[in-house]
């Protein structure tokens, strides 16, 4: 079983014994595992709680609090970080109920030329290992590394772990990753172990992971379109 160390990208098989519980390495725990590992190259990008992450970057006294990015009263949620999400707050939630579920809330307003500034960093990280790049928006994109892994001496796996690793420590933000065969899963897989997550789809499992699925897995089918297709009797 092909095995990857996210904190010090060393990669390792295991043969037949069970797999260990800290790299071999570096003794970390954020070890991943897939038997397909090192053949997939579909990649999608996403960070974590994007607006929330640059503003506690650059804002230390925000850091272990809930926080808010968003509009006033009247306004809606942007995004929100982690601890704010634990109580119930999400994206595009009005800001009148987010508060009632978190008034210990900060509240910040967006930065977007800030970051703006941030994604081109992040995007240049991506150019620098694969052209075949496909922004979904400011924080989450899909790559193609298909071929790359004779360029750069690694295969996918290593060189999407070394991205988020850099973003982290360069940076200052976090993503998650997914890997699969196509840009559906991908997209899918990434938000599977958020944040700081690297989920990976194979082949061979991918009809199992979709079967037992709702509909509502599907990128960009909503509550109402969910309801319209339950109503055609597809669930």
């Amino acid at each position: 079983m092909p095995g990857l160390c996210r904190a010090c990208l060393t990669s390792f098989e295991t043969g037949l014994a069970p797999a260990p519980k800290r790299c071999p390495a570096c003794r970390s725990p954020r070890l991943v595992f897939h038997p397909e590992l090192t053949n997939l190259s579909i990649a999608h990008m996403d960070c974590d709680a994007f607006y929330a992450s640059v503003e506690k970057r650059d804002h230390p006294e925000y850091r272990d609090v809930p926080l808010i990015v968003g509009g006033g009263m009247r306004g809606v949620v942007s995004t929100c970080c982690y601890i704010a999400r634990i109580k119930g707050v999400r994206s595009a939630m009005p800001m009148f109920q987010a508060l009632k579920l978190c008034p210990e809330a900060a509240v910040v307003r967006p930065r977007m030329a800030v970051y703006a500034a941030v994604s081109r960093e992040i995007r240049a990280m991506m150019e620098a290992l694969t052209p075949a790049i496909e922004p979904l928006s400011l924080d989450e994109a899909f790559l193609d590394l298909t071929g790359t892994s004779r360029l750069h001496g690694a295969p996918p796996a290593v060189l999407l772990a070394g991205l988020v690793k850099d973003m982290e420590a360069k940076l200052g933000i976090t993503g998650s990753i997914g890997l699969s065969h196509n840009k559906f899963l991908a997209k899918i897989a990434s938000d599977l172990d958020k944040p700081r997550g690297f989920s990976v789809i194979g082949h061979q499992e991918t009809e199992a992971f979709l079967l037992p699925k709702s509909v509502a897995i599907i990128w960009g089918v909503g509550a109402a379109t969910r309801l319209s297709l339950e109503k055609a009797g597809i669930r």
